[in-house]
């Protein structure tokens, strides 16, 4: 493990449940999020110091953002649609194992603009019961062939599209497999282990060099992994909970992390009185723009 300590500071004091969701719009130079439990899709302007917000109809898990940046594509807890936000429109487009009990999690777009995501159990004990999922762009819904998850995490793209990442974030491994450009996914592999005595793999974000950054929940972290999986950076994160991260600014070199303050005690809140916030920190590495989802409003 090697680099220069990064310092985390706060940006938002958003005290969100369950801040997730972390996504740099290069077009518009915002910071969206989502907080999951409270329901909310939020959006921050670094350069007015702007925090807007829009409640949901049910809970917000995942969103990717679309060709027209005033449209973005939510994942619900229990279905997908696409969302105005000007008009506040919104457009079911299909529900997501209805027949389970469980929501969707974590989201992001492959690089040929299909947006792939996973879902979670909801029951107790936890069970493997969810699966990973793709939208396609005319907006058909196919599942993939992974591992069934019990709680879906880690979802990222190489830069050049050729390799896909995901985790089921019980077991504190991140997989990756080989993943087509005609959408073939498979030769699925263990990509890293957490070694560390706490913590989770939860949101990851791939660098310009190909470096995974991933939030560790329960773990205060964030950890780059090179392309062969080894660690090269740790950031600390002054709440336990760090969940989900992107890089972003004018030049994609400012890690953004969200976090949450859901199944933390009176104790603990009181030692982490921004969980929940958003916080940034410079990197010496670039971010890519976001992909975009390619289906279209209908």
């Amino acid at each position: 493990m090697s680099g220069p300590a990064i310092e985390v500071t706060l940006a938002v004091r958003a005290r969100c449940t369950l801040g997730e969701g972390a996504t740099w719009c290069a077009r518009t130079g915002r910071f969206y999020w989502t907080d999951i439990e409270g329901a909310c899709l939020h959006r921050y302007d670094p350069s007015q110091g702007e925090h807007t917000s829009w409640a949901m109809p049910e809970r917000l898990a995942t969103f990717a953002l679309c060709e027209d940046p005033n449209r973005l594509l939510l994942g619900l807890a229990t279905h997908l649609a696409f969302f105005d936000l000007k008009t506040r429109e919104m457009r079911r487009i299909v529900d997501v194992e209805p027949e389970l009990d469980t929501r969707l999690n974590d989201g992001r777009c492959d690089r040929q603009g299909r947006f792939v995501f996973g879902t979670k159990h909801e029951g107790a004990p936890l069970r493997p019961i969810g699966g990973f999922y793709r939208l396609n762009r005319d907006l058909s819904l196919e599942r993939l062939p992974l591992p069934a998850p019990a709680i879906s995490n880690s979802i990222a793209f190489s830069p050049d599209g050729a390799t896909m990442y995901c985790c089921d974030s019980p077991t504190r491994e991140i997989l990756a497999c080989d993943y087509g450009a005609d959408g073939v996914v498979g030769n699925v592999r263990v990509f890293a282990r957490l070694e560390d005595a706490d913590g989770v793999p939860d949101g990851s974000t791939v660098d310009a060099e190909g470096g995974l950054w991933n939030a560790q929940w329960g773990g205060g972290r964030v950890v780059r992994y090179g392309s062969d999986g080894a660690e090269t950076e740790r950031v600390r994160v002054p709440t336990s909970q760090p969940s989900c991260i992107a890089l972003g600014g004018p030049d994609l070199g400012t890690l953004y992390v969200t976090s949450a303050r859901i199944e933390l005690d009176a104790a603990s809140l009181e030692a982490e009185p921004d969980a929940g916030g958003i916080f940034v920190a410079s990197s010496a590495r670039r971010g890519l723009p976001e992909p975009l989802f390619l289906g279209q409003w209908r």
